[in-house]
């Protein structure tokens, strides 16, 4: 995790009256934790720290108890500067990217001009884990990195992971800000297994650098990116995101990261959910979105 010093402000929003007193308890718990983690936001692209505010939302909280997870969920009001998070701990922990990873994967494959463009076709195989990754008849078979991005084939990074020498990776991931750049893991999906982490708040960064056009790739491997990103598109907004899943560990490990433009503003989030396999829900999928939709409304991005 990066430090560093710079002046930010917290605000806790008050709830209404009559829940007061029931969350006070957690307030003060997180008013402690704000002072004890002061500072532990990474910073902005712009790196412009002094106009940037933090607001801690515990309230959000309703909603990962509503999907019976744990997890923090992490917004980036690029016009106000201001972050507005869940917590002041759990945002700046890192953990597993899963298919998250296919962002700047993505980018490494293109600036290491292992594949031309988006529409590159990988070979199927024959085979995959179904074990570890589940069984997804629907994607066994040839198929384009815009399509694989999309429908998250998985397989078809793995086989283009391979032919990236592990230093070529960690060298793009550690001048990308990319979390704990720890690519030691001894298979090839080290993304959803092993030691890699990454918070948050550092995916929020991430995408703040990819918007900015301030990461090591090409501007044109970029603005790929950013196309096959998109997953959404309406008179009113925009969405570029990714999700991801791991089981690694016995734990769920959920994410949406990404973000939203809607009227010359942009709105970055990533929400993080964590669930013990013993307590599986068959909405945990689906959680990752309606969680963070139901935090963009609150604060009257989505309608």
């Amino acid at each position: 995790m990066t430090n560093y010093a710079g002046s930010l402000k917290f605000t806790i929003l008050p709830n209404p009256m009559k829940q007061l007193l029931k969350l006070l308890p957690a307030f003060t718990a997180l008013l402690f934790a704000a002072i004890n983690n002061y500072g532990q936001l990474s910073p902005s692209a712009s790196g412009n720290l002094s106009t940037e505010t933090v607001v801690v939302r515990p309230d959000f909280k309703r909603y990962f108890t509503e999907c019976q997870v744990d997890g923090s969920v992490v917004i980036y009001d690029n016009t106000q500067k201001q972050w507005i998070v869940s917590d002041t701990t759990f945002i700046n922990t890192g953990s597993l990217p899963a298919s998250a990873f296919k962002i700047i994967n993505l980018l490494i494959f293109l600036e290491t001009q292992t594949i031309p463009d988006e529409n590159y076709i990988v070979k199927w195989p024959g085979q995959t884990d179904t074990i570890k990754y589940g069984y997804r008849p629907d994607i066994y078979h040839d198929i384009t990195v815009k399509k694989a991005f999309e429908l998250s084939a998985g397989w078809a990074f793995i086989e283009l992971a391979q032919k990236i020498d592990r230093k070529v990776y960690r060298d793009y991931l550690v001048r990308s800000g990319y979390g704990n750049a720890d690519v030691s893991f001894d298979e090839a999906d080290f993304w959803n297994f092993g030691p890699l982490g990454i918070s948050p708040v550092e995916q929020v960064q991430l995408l703040k650098k990819l918007y900015a056009g301030s990461l090591p790739f090409s501007q044109r491997n970029m603005d790929i990116v950013k196309r096959v990103m998109i997953t959404e598109s309406t008179p009113a907004y925009t969405i570029r995101s990714k999700t991801g899943w791991t089981m690694a560990g016995g734990i769920n490990t959920g994410w949406w990261v990404g973000y939203l433009q809607k009227q010359g503003h942009v709105y970055f989030f990533a929400t993080r959910l964590l669930q013990n396999r013993e307590n599986n829900r068959a909405d945990f999928s689906s959680c990752r979105k309606d969680i963070t939709r139901a935090v963009l409304k609150s604060l009257h991005v989505l309608d």
